[in-house]
């Protein structure tokens, strides 16, 4: 029988439960397996934390370069790498494809065809604004050179990340895309993974993962030019590594395991709010929370659960996960869950109510909003345009998810006519002043006085 957590907000502590939920799952969670832990003793003579481990491997990786990465992947993953190796060769990226499955292409085909056409209609454009006589200004944008990509390898292959991830990257026009995934059957060397990488014109990609990974595309390395922007979801390691070359390189965003949250009334089918706790648990770790202040179908939907979790090959792993990380929330009426849903702040949100675009419309932080029955996160996971990477751990506060537009760079440009300037001097000279930057008047004055 299935132990998920149950919460009513008309309870003191449900704001603590809830809160203790998504400490566990944010990336400052420390959320290790006990087998991980070992291999941290093993490889570095000690218990090191998260954080610690990271520290040392990006440091190690930006001294010695390849061979800090060699060393680590040996380690960490088991696998003997050379220079030679490291990166997955063409011949093996043209074979993956021309073995691929037809109808997996035509649907990597169709789904990047989707992410394009949103993706490239929402681009930033130039702006331009002059006064006659006075003065031009112009915001600029360009795109990053080289961008990093981290596809994740450990459960499970994730093709779907490297459209979510890639195809916006070509969409605001990044002439170079360099991926690294683990050294796996689920990472780079997944035949479905590398066929994506050719069907999409990538020919980078490394057998390299974890803060390795990352730090051999922020710092480069032997065979690996460093990169401008790293970007890709991955466990702790990876996102602490983020964390970590973050200033020598930009990055999408500090992302932690997944999450959902659903608020549901009367009118939401069980059957359905069951599943989708589920898809989003069997990331294992993964959140899901469901908010309802119809609370007979609390019972309703872990009747269900565990109906169908007996029916799925990673039934046990979702099941450890809503037990840990998961909880049914009761609240007292529409507006406190709502009111929940926002202090939550998930990566997605499903709203499937009678009245659920106007519920939608007050939410104010969410990575993905999902609205009503029809609209499962499964559809933003795979086929939507906007990108599955998200932000997590309650960052949707202030944080948006990954789009074309985070390629891009932009510059203002200013140039300012005789007439101009001299209508502007006295402001620069006053304010100058004020500042004790005397310089800068002069820099000013001196053009004034020439003409």
């Amino acid at each position: 029988m299935l132990q998920m957590r149950r919460i009513s907000c008309a309870d003191a502590n449900a704001a603590a439960a809830i809160g203790e939920i998504r400490r566990k799952l944010s990336w400052n969670g420390d959320v290790v397996s006990p087998s991980g832990r070992q291999r941290t003793i093993e490889v570095f003579g000690e218990p090191l934390t998260p954080g610690e481990v990271v520290r040392r491997i990006c440091r190690d990786v930006r001294e010695r370069g390849f061979d800090a990465v060699a060393q680590f992947t040996r380690q960490l993953d088991g696998v003997v790498l050379a220079p030679h190796s490291v990166r997955v060769g063409p011949g093996e990226l043209d074979r993956a494809r021309e073995n691929a499955d037809s109808e997996f292409l035509a649907t990597v085909r169709r789904v990047r065809a989707n992410i394009w056409q949103f993706q490239t209609g929402i681009l930033n454009r130039d702006a331009h604004l002059s006064v006659a006589g006075k003065y031009e200004l112009q915001l600029r944008y360009r795109p990053l050179r080289r961008v990093g990509i981290c596809i994740p390898g450990g459960a499970a292959a994730y093709p779907s990340t490297l459209l979510m991830t890639a195809v916006p990257a070509m969409a605001a026009g990044v002439r170079e895309i360099a991926v690294v995934s683990p050294p796996t059957r689920n990472g780079a060397n997944n035949p479905d993974v590398q066929a994506v990488c050719q069907e999409l014109g990538i020919r980078e990609l490394y057998r390299i993962g974890g803060a390795q990974g990352v730090a051999a595309l922020a710092y480069g390395c032997e065979g690996i030019e460093p990169v401008d922007k790293i970007v890709g979801p991955g466990n702790i390691f990876v996102t602490l590594a983020k964390r970590e070359v973050f200033g020598h390189v930009d990055i999408d965003m500090m992302a932690g395991p997944t999450e959902v949250v659903i608020i549901a009334d009367a009118t939401a089918n069980p059957e359905h709010l069951a599943s989708d706790l589920i898809s989003q648990a069997e990331h294992s770790p993964g959140a899901s929370l469901l908010i309802t202040w119809h609370e007979p179908i609390i019972d309703q939907v872990a009747e269900a659960i565990d109906e169908q979790l007996e029916k799925l090959p990673r039934g046990q792993l979702a099941r450890d996960s809503l037990e840990e990380f998961g909880a049914l929330i009761v609240t007292r009426d529409r507006a406190e869950a709502i009111a929940v849903a926002n202090a939550i702040a998930p990566e997605h949100l499903q709203v499937i109510t009678d009245d659920a675009e106007s519920v939608a419309k007050e939410i104010e932080s969410a990575g993905a909003i999902f609205i009503g029955r029809h609209s499962p996160v499964a559809i933003g996971d795979y086929v939507a345009g906007p990108s599955h990477v998200l932000p997590t751990g309650g960052s949707a506060r202030f944080a948006s998810g990954l789009c074309a537009n985070d390629f891009l760079k932009r510059t203002s440009v200013i140039q300012f006519t005789p007439s101009g300037l001299k209508d502007v001097a006295g402001d620069v000279r006053l304010l100058a002043e004020k500042e004790g930057l005397t310089g800068h008047s002069a820099s000013v004055d001196i053009r004034v006085a020439s003409g």
